[in-house]
Parts: C-alpha cells; sequence; structure tokens
C-alpha cells in the first residue's frame, strides 16, 4: 500500500473522495472498473450494513455495495483529486449506417441486452407478452428466453432476453452466455442488439454499449427511465447521444410502455441497414495493442470458427485479455495457442508495472465521460431521494434489521401457511383423479400403474408448485422493488463466516418450508460455485416434509408427559434440537465444502442496490409463471420418472400365493360376518395385513430385509429399513409406508393404531423396537439424509449433471448413517437404550 494513502473501508459515513488506484485482486478490480470504480472517480461512502459488513457507496449516479476486504484495495487520492491525463488517439468514432438492402433467408435474431435493474426484461416482456418461450442457452443451464414478433413493418424476428449483464468480460456463467451470443460463438452473430441503458446512471450503461459496438453487431440503445432521470434533475438529450453513437437511441420508459412503438420502428429500420466501412478502434496504451495485434494473429492461424471478421477477432482480443482465466461452466473457450498469448502479454505487462486491464477500461471510461459530459445537464438540483430515505430505515442497524426479520417470517409463512389450502386442493385432486380411475378401470397392473405410478407421480410433481409458485413470486417481487439486494447487503456478514454468499439465505430460510423451491432459488447467485454449494446443504435443512415423521416418532417415544428441567415437554426439547442440528448441519456442511470439494476464494459482494421502484406486476407474474412452467418441464419429468420407478420396486414381484389366501380369507369373512360394519372392519384389516405381506415380498421390502444387518447397529429393524426406502417417494411417506409394513390402511402421524403398533413393536430377540434411543437415531437420520428424490432430481436440473446430485445423496447419507450410528452406539454404550 502506498505511504499516507487511505482505502476506501476508512471512509466515514457520509465522506466523499476521488478514486487514485484500484489494486484489489484482478478480476474484482476489473469488474469494480468496469462498473465505473477507477481512477478519478468521486465516490461516497453511504452506510454501512447493520453487521459492519459490506459498505454502500455512490458513484456515478447509482449506488453500490462491496465488502470492507474489497474496499480496502481502493486507494483514494491524498488531495481529493486525481489527474487522469488522456492518451494521444484516445478517440472512438463508429460508421455511420447506410441504407443497404440485407436479404436473408433466415429468421433475424434480435438480442435484448443491458445492465441488471436497468428494465431489460421489462422492455422484453411488453414486446413479446406472455408467450414467450422459455429453455436453456446449449451447454448451459442459464435461462433463455425468446418468441419470434412481428415489427411494425411486418418483418418476422426472434426476439431474444440475454442474461443482464455489466460488460462483455466474463465474470459469471450468465455473463459467458451474453458474450458468446453476441459474439457469435455458438452461431452467427445476431443481427441487432437492442442494449437498454438506464438514463439515470448513463456512465455505466454506455460502457456495454461501447463494447457491443466494437464488435460490428447494428446496434439499437433504449435510453430506459428517462422519468427517473427528470425526477433526479438530469436531462440526456437522446439525438446527441445517437450521433456519438453512430446508432439510433430511443428515449423510453418501460413500465408505462412510453417509446416501446419507436423502439420497435428503430430495429425495423436498423435491421433494413448494414454497417458500412471499419470502426476506428481506441488507442489503448501500446502493451495493450501489442497484445491484442500477438492475440488476433494466433486467433487467425488457429482458424477459430467463431472469429471470422476483424471486429470479432479483436473484440474475443479484447475479452481473453480480461477474462480468459475466468472459470465457466462449459470449460475454456479459447485455444491453449491463444491462452498462452494472453498469459505471456501479461507476464511482459507485470514485469514493466503496467495494468491491461486498467487501461483497457480508463481508455473507454475517459470517452465516455467526454460523451456523458455533452449529452447530459442538469437543469435542477434535487433534495435527498426517497431511496436514500427508505434505505435509512431499511439498512439501519436496528429497525433494518426488524423489517428484515419481518419481510423473511412473511416468506416463511407465505410457504408454509399461505400455501397449505392449494396444496390439500392438489392432494385431493389427486386422490379424486386416482378414486375415478380405480372405478372405470379393471384390478390389474394397468389400473396399479395409472394410480399409484402415474397418477401420484403428477401428484408429487405438481403438489410443489403452490409453494415454488409462492417463492418466486414474493423473489420476483422484492427484486423489482429493490429490496432484495439490500437482503444481502444486511445478510452478507453472516452468511460469509461460513463461505456462503449474502444471497444464500433467502434459499436457506424457503427450505424449511420445502427444497425444491429453495433449489430452483439459487439461481439468484451468481457465482456457479456458490449456486453449488448452496443446493449441495440445502436438503440438510429440515423442511417441513420432515415433521410428520418427527410427529410420529415423538409421539411413540415420548407418549406420557416427561418434562425437561420441570418446564418443557421432553418431545418438544427434541423437535427444537433437531431443527437446531439441521441449521447446524447445513451450515457446518457449506464451510467444510467450501474448503475441499468446492475449494476456492470467497467471492466478492460486488452488489448494485437499485433504487426503490414500484413493481410492474405484469412483469412479477411472468417471472412467476415462466419459472414454474420450468420446473414442471424439466424437474417434473425427472420426478414423475423417479416417482414411477419407485412405484414399481415397492409393488414388484406380485405373488399369486399372497393374493389367493387372502381373497380366501375375505371370502370366509364374508360368509361368516354377519354385521355389515364388523365385516367391512374386517376387510378393511384383511386389505392392510395383505397390502403388508405384498410390500415385504416387492423388490423394496426384500431390500429393506438385506440391509437390516447394515442398519441395525443404528437401531432400526427391516421395517424400518422398508419406511426409509419408501420415503425416497418424499420423506412424509415414511409414516404411510410404516402403516402397510404393519398392516395399517391408509396410516398417518395421527393414526392411533400406527402409534400403537410401533409402541408394542418388538425386534427377533423380543426387546422394544422404537425406544427413545432409537426414535432419537431415526430422527437424526432422517435430517442428514437426503431422502427425497424430487430435490435429488430438481438438483440435477439445476447443476446441469447428475455427478452433482450422486455426490449430494452419497455424502448426505454417509454423513447420516454415521451420525446415527455414533447416536445409538455410544448412547447403548452409557446404558440410554431403553
Amino acid at each position: 500500500m502506498h505511504q499516507g494513502l487511505r482505502t476506501l473501508d476508512q471512509l466515514a459515513i457520509g465522506e466523499r473522495a476521488v478514486v487514485h488506484r484500484v489494486d484489489c485482486e484482478r478480476r474484482v478490480g476489473c469488474r469494480l472498473m468496469e462498473m465505473g470504480l477507477l481512477p478519478g472517480t468521486a465516490i461516497e461512502l453511504v452506510r454501512r450494513a447493520p453487521l459492519g459488513d459490506p459498505i454502500k457507496i455512490r458513484l456515478r449516479g447509482y449506488l453500490l455495495s462491496l465488502r470492507k476486504a474489497e474496499a480496502a484495495g481502493v486507494l483514494l487520492a491524498p488531495n481529493g483529486e486525481v489527474e487522469v491525463s488522456p492518451r494521444e488517439g484516445d478517440t472512438f468514432r463508429f460508421a455511420q449506417h447506410q441504407a443497404l438492402e440485407i436479404e436473408t433467408s433466415e429468421l433475424p435474431r434480435v438480442m435484448v441486452a443491458g445492465n441488471a435493474n436497468a428494465g431489460k426484461t421489462t422492455i422484453f416482456n411488453a414486446l413479446t407478452g406472455a408467450r414467450a418461450q422459455v429453455g436453456n442457452y446449449p451447454g448451459v443451464t442459464v435461462t433463455r428466453s425468446s418468441r419470434v414478433v412481428r415489427l411494425p413493418d411486418e418483418t418476422r424476428v426472434e426476439l431474444v432476453d440475454l442474461p443482464g449483464t455489466y460488460s462483455l468480460s466474463t465474470h459469471s456463467p450468465d455473463e459467458q452466455v451474453a458474450v458468446e451470443e453476441v459474439l457469435g460463438r455458438r452461431h452467427a452473430p445476431p443481427d441487432v442488439v437492442v442494449v437498454v441503458v438506464d438514463a439515470s446512471a448513463l456512465e455505466r450503461g454506455l460502457y456495454l454499449v461501447l463494447q457491443i459496438i466494437e464488435t460490428g453487431v447494428p446496434v439499437v440503445v433504449a435510453l430506459n427511465m428517462i422519468d427517473e432521470a427528470d425526477a433526479a434533475g438530469l436531462l440526456v438529450d437522446a439525438n446527441k447521444l445517437g450521433s456519438w453513437l453512430g446508432v439510433r437511441v430511443v428515449p423510453t420508459v418501460a413500465p408505462a410502455g412510453t417509446g416501446l412503438d419507436v423502439l420497435q420502428s428503430a430495429i425495423s429500420e436498423t435491421l433494413r441497414l448494414a454497417q458500412h466501412g471499419e470502426v476506428t478502434w481506441p488507442g489503448f496504451s501500446a502493451p495493450v495493442e501489442q497484445a491484442i495485434t500477438e492475440i488476433e494473429q494466433v486467433m487467425y492461424e488457429s482458424g477459430v470458427e467463431f472469429a471470422t471478421s476483424a471486429a470479432a477477432r479483436r473484440s474475443w482480443a479484447v475479452w481473453a485479455l480480461l477474462s480468459h482465466d475466468t472459470d465457466h461452466e462449459d470449460g475454456e473457450v479459447l485455444p491453449t495457442a491463444v491462452q498462452q498469448v494472453v498469459e505471456r502479454a501479461r507476464a511482459r505487462a507485470r514485469a514493466d508495472d503496467v495494468s491491461l486491464d486498467q487501461d483497457v477500461i480508463v481508455a473507454r471510461y475517459r470517452w465516455i465521460e467526454r460523451v456523458a459530459e455533452d449529452v447530459r445537464d442538469t437543469v435542477r438540483e434535487v433534495g435527498r431521494s426517497w431511496t436514500d430515505r427508505i434505505d435509512h430505515v431499511l439498512t439501519d442497524r436496528v429497525y433494518g434489521t426488524a423489517v428484515f426479520a419481518v419481510v423473511m417470517w412473511v416468506l416463511f409463512e407465505a410457504l408454509f401457511t399461505w400455501s397449505e389450502p392449494f396444496i390439500a386442493a392438489i392432494e385431493d385432486l389427486t386422490i379424486a383423479v386416482q378414486a375415478g380411475l380405480t372405478a372405470v378401470l379393471p384390478p390389474g397392473t394397468l389400473e396399479d400403474l395409472m394410480v399409484n405410478g402415474v397418477v401420484a407421480g403428477v401428484g408429487n410433481v405438481v403438489v410443489f408448485v403452490p409453494q415454488i409458485a409462492m417463492l418466486f413470486l414474493f423473489i420476483a417481487f422484492l427484486e423489482d422493488l429493490g429490496y432484495l439486494a439490500r437482503v444481502a447487503f444486511v445478510i452478507d456478514r453472516l452468511m460469509g463466516r461460513v463461505g456462503l454468499h449474502g444471497k444464500a439465505f433467502v434459499p436457506m430460510l424457503s427450505g424449511f418450508a420445502c427444497a425444491i423451491p429453495a433449489v430452483m432459488a439459487t439461481r439468484a447467485i451468481e457465482s456457479r460455485r456458490d449456486r453449488l454449494i448452496t443446493m449441495l446443504t440445502l436438503p440438510m435443512v429440515s423442511c417441513s416434509a420432515r415433521l410428520p415423521v418427527f410427529a410420529l416418532v415423538t409421539a411413540v417415544i415420548f407418549a406420557g408427559d416427561s418434562r425437561v428441567f420441570g418446564l418443557f415437554s421432553a418431545g418438544a426439547v427434541v423437535l427444537f434440537s433437531m431443527y437446531a442440528l439441521s441449521v447446524t448441519a447445513t451450515l457446518g456442511a457449506a464451510a467444510v465444502l467450501r474448503r475441499t470439494v468446492l475449494r476456492g476464494p470467497r467471492l466478492p459482494l460486488v452488489l448494485e442496490l437499485p433504487p426503490y421502484r414500484m413493481p410492474v406486476w405484469r412483469n412479477v407474474l411472468l417471472v412467476t409463471w415462466r419459472r414454474v412452467r420450468k420446473f414442471l418441464v424439466d424437474a417434473g419429468t425427472i420426478i414423475l420418472t423417479m416417482t414411477i420407478i419407485l412405484w414399481a420396486l415397492l409393488s414388484y414381484p406380485h405373488s399369486g400365493r399372497i393374493a389367493e389366501r387372502y381373497d380366501a380369507a375375505r371370502a370366509d369373512t364374508i360368509a361368516t360376518v354377519a354385521d355389515a360394519d364388523a365385516q367391512a372392519e374386517a376387510l378393511f384389516v384383511l386389505d392392510g395385513q395383505e397390502a403388508g405381506e405384498r410390500l415385504r415380498y416387492s423388490v423394496a421390502g426384500r431390500l429393506g430385509l438385506a440391509i437390516e444387518p447394515a442398519i441395525e447397529p443404528l437401531g432400526f429393524d427391516w421395517r424400518i429399513g422398508v419406511g426409509i426406502l419408501g420415503a425416497f417417494a418424499a420423506r412424509e411417506v415414511f409414516v404411510s409406508t410404516l402403516g402397510i409394513v404393519f398392516g395399517i390402511a391408509e396410516a398417518d402421524e395421527e393414526s392411533p393404531s400406527l402409534r400403537a403398533s410401533l409402541q408394542k413393536a418388538v425386534r427377533e430377540d423380543g426387546t422394544p423396537l422404537m425406544t427413545p434411543l432409537t426414535g432419537i437415531s431415526l430422527m437424526v437420520f432422517f435430517v442428514l439424509a437426503c431422502q427425497c428424490m424430487s430435490t435429488i432430481g430438481v438438483v440435477r436440473r439445476e447443476s446441469g449433471s447428475w455427478g452433482w446430485p450422486v455426490f449430494m445423496f452419497g455424502y448426505m447419507t454417509v454423513l447420516a448413517y454415521s451420525a446415527s450410528l455414533v447416536v445409538y452406539q455410544v448412547g447403548s454404550f452409557l446404558g440410554w437404550g431403553v
């Protein structure tokens, strides 16, 4: 660190300063500079998070949050000013469009790009409506939304919503997708890119515009949120900005639909034009230009297919300088020879004490600053904004924490309580459909498959929809409101103690209701490593499906009024302990994964804090619907398939002798029992006994018997083993499966007969089966084991491969087995076995 220079983390709240140098880790520094935090930038420290970290600063018309660890690498000018001398030739000029008709047989592709929170998706939704198709980009799990639309001149185009990005450098899988789509790695470059720019944060938005124009792709700029800029006392001259850029610039207010007709016409016009002439590139420093030339030459010699034009090669060369060592979901993008040239250029620059990243980014921003100064005027002074006033409360140490707790409680209540009537309705509908099929289909394999396989499987999928919809509705609302970023800001330090990102808190909390929507909520986390850590530990959060198991076991082993310290019921203490174990194990597993399998540095929190805005309900509902539909199509098919497979394991093979024996017993009951009620009760008992014997004869039953030697040290016998196997359909199925094993039809956790059967159950040596120690061992196993095929299916969907869900199932099973083994064996050694 330079002597006498303060750092950003040392500023007092409300104090202003000017950046002297960004001396962070390379990738972090690159991202900070791309967002406008570079030498010569005026900043103000606005607030610290309730726990002291991260901090919030104001720069270039917007709010940015970063951790103190990263802020310590931002050096401040001693006298408040930094002189940045422009280089000769530091100019940008772009060729104007000429009217040339383009003939193509393919459907033109129009990409919609822009910074996060700039209103990009709002514009896309307004142009496409509710019927956009949702899928994945090839080879990655990043969601792709597109739709074929008709422009005012009757031209049909495919409109594609690119993931939000601040630049064409790569810092996340979403940004890599944006780079590859714009630069045409997988297919031809787009015919037009509509870049959405927040008029209130003009300079930051123009950085992305500049990069895309450099690629040679035709561009239309949607200068969005001009109403907010006006409210802030700013006036941006769209025509003058268009002259600087050489592209159409259309002022818009997306939520109100202002300017969208003009935007569509501008797209039509740009499609009819072809860019003519050569682009005049920025005058980068000599080391940068030398590196770019070397990379371009190697790319040309290597025959890189997706960099055929001069503009594309140069854009890929600049991208390589800034991004090639970033982890990608699909591996390295450029050939080894290109990477080696980049590494040599960086080594050469380090030896000369030159920052290639800074040279590229600063050169662009110096031109952008000149443009902004020319096209933007401050027409009036505006006092304290509504965002500042609201943030004064919502990020305050006391009030902010209280509001945060209330918001999370409402979310928890929505997932647990508000969704319950819809879940119950789906369950009732599933039962009704099963009853209807039973009535119309002849008894046999087809009926069994349709009723207990297909319909039950569809029910297992659809029953998650209310909670998933509630969660995504809530998240989309908070995101549009601007509060979701504040959640990460408030909780990041606490989550960071175990190596999790601040945005992991909402999925973690959601996991108490159901792991399925919680895993899907990890999409809000940019880093693939952080997403994986979060989703691989989420199944240990004690979801609502475990409650029937806990309720049954505590009712069986603590049936009396036993008290702990004379105050608390033993059952309540045990239940609380299970939830405490769940939270501890989840956080502990995250810390271990961060330091072992998914080892890597704790990723920085560089997060824009958008202004508070009234959510656009149409957007909120569209986002929710698309995510729910994607779950039904993708994860739903996996869950349905696994349900049918599990049904087959629990149902086959059939035994003719068992069926004949119970048919004879039923016939004898009908013949000998005259009273109708007594006859119905006897037949009901026989049905339960037959189901139990058929289950024992099935593949799953035989597996339960086969694994008995392995689970016996945990205090379990084959009956509990069969229940554990049945619980893979869903954890609560453990209860009904035990009911079948004990010959009790339609049992649940409240069934007195099932509770009594478990209390009376004995092992082969005559000792009781369900002792308090066995019950606690069983609950510990259910807390830690991944007993849910639906969760496995959705992790497969979100992670993009079977490797991670298999790993998750494996490590959680080993952990659950080991913990239960220790509980039972140590407890038995200490004499707690009765």
